[in-house]
């Protein structure tokens, strides 16, 4: 298709989104306007430019709808098992597990790893800030060392696969047209080997720094005040799940984030029932979800089960979590449970729209440059072809458009880096799963590949390990270190594990 002016300002609107998200400022404003331009550029309808917009929106929002479901659902079982104190009795088993500082750092790895993947790293930040975080460093682990681990597993590992709930993949998924279960399982690869490398390298950096096990250590540590700019962290007041999009109360890092050891029996009251029940909720949701992980596993690699994957893997999680959340409820606030379990409900929606709602319109500009929303977004009658601005711009330069698979993967990790310096780690993922389905045949990369590589890009950056501005203040506040100190640790590992990872990704995808 020859190009058009339409053309020309959908790639303008392009690069203007990428510089603006470079100087990690908000791109709604500029993506709203490229929207409206290039609508209007190409039906030459100043209204019909105008309703673009809506529709823009609207396509973006009806085709993301699944994903703040979830999100809203996850997020209003973690509120139920907060409100019983379940939450922090999932993790005070591994306390004991804290004989030195070794084992403290894996043990904190491993933990902060499987709750972000499950419920995304907001909780996991206050839970191994206030439970393990106190127990490791009496065993003798540096703050520095135990905030490497926690935002490596969670704000890197977890979140830039985001496996089980699948927000992120389904974003990269919906913007190339490719399907959310092949990006989801490439993203969980290149998750693992990004984080294995990272953490790898972030051990043997601070082995040496490692003490004996001594509770002056914990005295010392709780009494640290980070000089120099003040770090505060935030900690929300509805509970829920979010990678880079938290915005979580403040908390002075020079003040007590870190909570001595807590005793849920010592709240009892001498009653028992409430210790009992946070207890079995604290081991019921975990092997539950367990579970439903197993069953998508043995769909996927046996013919015992149907395989469920994408939507059908998004759905079956967000239906366990309300069942949950059901019992939940009706175990703790008994008569009064129809009341509490809408108001969770009500807060997991709030929090999700707050956390990826500004992703709508960012997501509707990059839907207008795809053949299969453009007609719809713009009003096209039946019959009329409906431009494809992105696949023609690519579809124009093919043929200056090396065929070397490194060189595109790493082309794309690096705009996916970029994008994540908004500090979000979400916001860009319609650019790079736009640019990924565009450029894949071009290059001789599946498209699913080089969305996940993007995926990696903009999360592990975004989503709080390379940068001081996102979610990564969180984490600092609760260890004590200086956020930037912690940057300057977290840089050579995560580059590392992400270019190991992009190399091994063009190699076996």
């Amino acid at each position: 298709m020859e190009l058009t002016s339409a053309h020309w300002i959908y790639l303008i609107g392009i690069a203007v989104i990428i510089a603006v998200m470079v100087y990690r400022k908000n791109v709604v404003v500029p993506a709203v306007a490229a929207t409206f331009l290039t609508a209007w550029a190409f039906t030459g309808n100043l209204a019909t430019g105008l309703s673009s917009v809506f529709n823009a929106s609207l396509t973006a929002a009806s085709e993301l709808f699944s994903i703040f479901l979830i999100i809203a659902l996850v997020t209003a079982l973690l509120g139920s098992l907060k409100a019983m104190g379940a939450d922090k009795r999932m993790v005070m088993p591994f306390q004991k597990t804290m004989r030195n500082g070794t084992t403290a750092f894996f043990v904190i790895f491993g933990v902060t790893y499987m709750i972000s993947l499950f419920f995304w790293p907001t909780p996991a930040v206050p839970l191994i800030g206030a439970i393990l975080l106190p127990a490791a460093i009496r065993a003798g682990l540096p703050a520095m060392a135990g905030a490497m681990a926690i935002a490596i597993a969670g704000q890197g590992m977890a979140l830039s696969s985001d496996y089980i709930i699948q927000v992120a993949p389904g974003l990269s998924a919906v913007a190339a047209g490719v399907d959310t279960g092949v990006v989801a399982d490439r993203a969980l690869v290149l998750s693992l080997i990004t984080g294995g490398v990272a953490i790898t390298i972030a051990f043997f950096r601070i082995r040496s720094q490692i003490s004996k096990p001594d509770p002056t250590l914990l005295e010392q540590w709780e009494q640290t005040v980070v000089t120099g700019e003040d770090v505060h962290v935030e900690e929300r007041s509805t509970v829920g799940g979010g990678g880079g999009t938290d915005h979580p109360v403040a908390v002075s890092a020079s003040g007590r984030a870190g909570a001595p050891l807590l005793s849920y029996d010592e709240a009892d009251d001498g009653l028992g029932e409430p210790v009992k029940r946070a207890r079995v909720f604290a081991a019921m949701v975990p092997l539950v979800f367990v579970a439903v992980v197993g069953y998508m596993i043995l769909g996927k690699f046996t013919d015992l089960v149907p395989e469920t994957s994408g939507g059908d893997a998004a759905g079956l999680v967000g239906g366990t979590a309300a069942l949950l959340l059901l019992v939940a409820t009706a175990t703790l606030d008994g008569k009064n449970c129809l009341e509490t379990c809408a108001t969770h409900v009500v807060d997991g929606l709030v929090f999700a729209f707050k956390a990826m709602g500004v992703v709508i319109p960012i997501a509707g500009f990059f839907f207008i440059g795809n053949s299969d929303f453009a007609g719809r977004i713009m009003g096209l009658e039946e019959g009329e072809v409906a431009p494809g601005f992105l696949f023609d711009l690519v579809s124009s330069v093919d043929h200056v458009i090396p065929e070397a698979p490194l060189f595109m993967g790493l082309g794309i990790l690096l705009i996916g880096m970029a994008t994540g310096l908004d500090g979000s780690g979400f916001s860009g993922l319609p650019l790079t799963g736009s640019l990924s389905g565009a450029l894949g045949p071009a290059s001789g990369v599946d498209p699913e590949t080089l969305a996940a590589i993007g995926q990696m890009g903009a999360i592990w950056t975004g989503g709080g390990t390379l940068i001081a501005w996102s979610s990564l203040l969180a984490v600092a506040g609760f260890a004590r270190v200086p956020v930037l100190d912690l940057v300057r640790n977290l840089f050579l590992p995560v580059v590392a594990g992400l270019l190991t990872a992009t190399v091994v990704a063009v190699i076996i995808f």
